[in-house]
């Protein structure tokens, strides 16, 4: 949610800000309309509870005097008629205010490249491994044996699309086998490297209540991609950063556990409503799939930082892993809902010929935290709202793809990682194994 105080002090700016997010012309001036109509009513509102005060006092004289205070009650009644009416009207207002802000988008940061779209998002830095051009797989021209990922995994029976959809529908699947043991491996090998980077691990709620959802900011303008539960005013998590960054909501943290870091791995849940058509096969878009999550909590003056830190401790999977990718700074049309910066990590995809997305890093500021009422005490001892970001590290069903395609090798085996291999009891390859 974003501040009314700033939005009513730099109306103009904020209007530029917000029309670079695709906010459309207007949009801003009616919410500040609609605050200032709710503003006078509560000026109104001060000065009748005053007058009624007042009549108030006119009736406890006139008793005491033994007078006829009639026509000072006849007064009050009144009085308190019209605060009745204009309470009602403010509370109307207040709901009308509060859905219109709801819907904004959070403002992005002045270094944010300004653009309508993917097309204006900036490269900031691209990674190889150093082995990379002694692969079978380059980037400049793939060799005829290349497969995608869905293909290896279906050959080699360790992903079972057919069944997943048979049993769930589209976009479901059954890891099979070694498919389900380098899942496995993959978020329990992420996991650990987080650990080791000072977060903490949690293992979180997968159903939350609205409020969470309205916190994080997928309520209300996402509701059609959740998946609701029927009859209660619960969703199943679209990602643990939903129910890793309510775990303070309506808290003050103790300034100096700040920043802190903690992190997850979940399934998550999500329709894909807006991406009919798109990447119809394979493990790239799927309803259901496991994450592993970063967020982080921090003062204002490190949350800039804790962005950089925190793209960092995804990239260190990737390179551990020894995955060619590159690192992007989303355009302000790219961006998220809550996010006032985003870094992307795209891993390189061999057998489409492109980076696809694998991580997304994002600083919230005070956006979500005005939402969710997270709070510390400032140096003055005054409460002011924590900065809160968050970050996959990784999405577990897009690494494995990577791998697969990757690591592939001419007849038809794949070569396991080499920090996988523990988590895998040394396995070195995975092989065809029979459909079960």
């Amino acid at each position: 949610m974003l501040d009314l105080k700033y939005l009513r002090k730099n109306q103009e700016v904020a209007a530029q800000k917000l029309a670079d997010r695709g906010v459309q012309d207007g949009v801003l001036a009616d919410l500040l309309a609609a605050d200032q109509k709710r503003r006078d009513v509560i000026a109104k509102v001060e000065e009748l509870k005053a007058k009624r005060n007042e009549a108030s006092d006119k009736i406890a004289f006139a008793k005491r005097q033994k007078e006829d205070a009639s026509a000072a009650i006849q007064e009050m009644q009144a009085v308190a008629k019209e605060i009745k009416d204009l309470d009602q009207e403010l509370e109307g207002l207040d709901q009308t205010v509060k859905d219109q802000a709801a819907h904004l988008p959070n403002i992005a940061e002045d270094d944010v490249p300004v653009g309508p779209d993917e097309e204006a998002n900036v490269e900031i830095r691209t990674w190889e491994p150093a082995d990379y051009q002694g692969r079978p797989l380059v980037k400049t021209e793939a060799p005829a044996w290349l497969k995608p990922h869905y293909e290896i995994g279906e050959d080699l029976g360790i992903l079972d699309f057919e069944r997943g959809a048979k049993v769930s529908g589209a976009r479901f699947l059954y890891y099979v086998g070694d498919g389900a043991r380098l899942e496995r491996a993959l978020y329990n090998f992420m996991l650990d490297q987080h650990r080791a980077e000072g977060y903490t691990e949690m293992i979180t709620p997968i159903v939350v209540n609205d409020s969470a959802m309205f916190g994080t900011g997928q309520y209300p303008k996402f509701q059609d991609d959740a998946y609701r539960v029927e009859g209660l005013n619960q969703t199943y998590i679209p990602t643990a950063e939903v129910s890793l960054t309510n775990y303070y909501s309506g808290e003050t943290i103790p300034a100096e556990d700040l920043p802190i870091s903690i992190t997850a791995l979940s399934p998550s849940f999500r329709k894909e409503a807006g991406a009919a058509g798109r990447d119809t096969r394979g493990l790239i878009r799927l309803h259901q799939f496991n994450k592993v999550e970063m967020v982080k909590f921090a003062k204002p003056d490190q949350s800039d930082q804790e962005l950089e830190t925190m793209t960092n401790n995804a990239e260190n999977i990737l390179q551990k892993l020894g995955l060619p990718y590159h690192v992007i700074t989303l355009s302000t049309g790219d961006m998220g809902f809550s996010a006032a910066k985003t870094h992307d990590l795209e891993v390189w995809l061999p057998a489409q010929g492109m980076y696809r997305e694998i991580s997304s890093v994002s600083n919230t500021r005070d956006f979500q935290a005005r939402r969710m009422h997270i709070t510390y005490r400032n140096e003055d001892g005054k409460l002011e709202l924590v900065h809160t970001l968050n970050g996959s590290g990784l999405a577990v069903g897009r690494t494995v793809a990577a791998i697969l395609e990757n690591y592939q090798n001419e007849d038809g085996t794949v070569t396991v990682p080499e920090v996988l291999r523990p988590y895998l009891g040394g396995q070195e390859t995975l092989q065809a194994t029979p459909h079960h």
